[in-house]
């Protein structure tokens, strides 16, 4: 009698992230890239480079090709802009879901439920690829430990959502990560299991991973010391305003950890209304110049064009437009952009 399994319709093999790797390498150029933006990010944090942090772009990734339009209109801008702020492409390819939903790139490729998960991955890692080759540094959000290990080599900031800030597995994973790694405070606006989730992935761990080849592994992560928090707001509103970053600041002052903050100008704190997310970033900016130090960078929503749309069966989306959360279109990015590098 079956005893295992019970509920497994079907299992299919997939490449190990070194058989991808091979397949698409990270070059020597793009490997030193890399290195150079996660330092740069680094710097900041240490306030060795005086520069903001935008973390901008769409939602999520659904099409490779409009994927990259964007980084290169993104990358021309940056050149602009690069003695005050640094630009990096939000590059996301997995979307947590309360209940259901398309659940990103990597899980579902061509927006049918096929699940082409092998598809997805291979798509994944060569963007961003291309997207180095472009100039771009890239940031994303961990979901699954095990996706990371096929795409992170790429990665120059990563994110912790709101729902896996609480996770044991998540802290263990970010605390041997390379990268800056931000965590958000929960849906219910908790800055709290933020600040213990950065206490954590700053602390050394031991745990099961999947190595290059494939196998199961035993981790042992000597911590990531550059662990941050982002203000997201929460179900009981916007945490943006300067008395949310005071009190965050001086929490983390408390607990000997340099208070470094990211507010994300999308989510509660826009009310998921892209047009709102002007209103947050020139209150942050306001909080800057008035000298609010802690606040190291934004992140921003943003497509090729304003809005979301629904994606219906055996119907191909519009070019440019979010699958997701509503989004910023490309005008008005560039201008608010610019209008935030004219006050800094």
């Amino acid at each position: 009698m079956k005893r295992n399994n019970l509920n497994i319709t079907k299992i299919e093999p997939l490449l190990s992230p070194l058989e991808l790797k091979t397949q698409l390498p990270l070059s020597k150029k793009a490997s030193g890239a890399v290195a150079v933006y996660r330092q740069t990010i680094n710097n900041i944090m240490n306030r060795k480079d005086k520069r903001f942090l935008i973390i901008v772009g769409p939602c999520s990734i659904h099409s490779p090709n409009e994927a990259i339009e964007y980084a290169s209109r993104l990358a021309s801008l940056s050149k602009v802009v690069q003695d005050k702020m640094m630009l990096i492409m939000r590059v996301y390819f997995e979307k947590p879901r309360t209940t259901t939903g398309w659940k990103g790139l990597i899980y579902d490729p061509d927006l049918n439920e096929s699940y082409n998960m092998a598809k997805g991955l291979y798509s994944a890692r060569e963007l961003l690829l291309k997207i180095d080759e472009i100039g771009l540094p890239t940031a994303t959000e961990i979901l699954d430990p095990v996706t990371a290990q096929y795409i992170t080599d790429l990665i120059s900031w990563a994110a912790i959502g709101a729902r896996t800030t609480e996770s044991q597995t998540h802290r263990q994973l970010a605390s041997g990560l390379s990268m800056p790694v931000g965590f958000k405070n929960t849906t219910d606006g908790s800055i709290k299991t933020a600040i213990e989730a950065i206490q954590s992935a700053m602390h050394k761990h031991a745990f099961l991973g999947l190595l290059e080849d494939g196998r199961s592994g035993i981790f042992h992560t000597k911590g990531n010391k550059y662990s941050h928090i982002v203000l997201r707001g929460g179900s009981n509103g916007p945490n943006y305003s300067s008395e949310f970053v005071a009190y965050t600041r001086e929490l983390l002052k408390k607990l000997n950890i340099t208070p470094n903050i990211i507010i994300d100008c999308s989510h509660a704190n826009s009310n998921k209304e892209a047009l709102k997310q002007k209103t947050v970033l020139l209150d942050v900016i306001k909080q800057k110049k008035a000298g609010e130090q802690s606040i190291i960078g934004v992140m921003l929503e943003s497509n090729l064009l304003f809005g979301k749309q629904t994606v219906k069966e055996g119907e191909k989306p519009k070019c440019g437009i979010s699958i997701t959360d509503e989004c910023l279109g490309w005008e008005e990015t560039e201008k608010l952009l610019k209008e935030i590098y004219a006050l800094l």
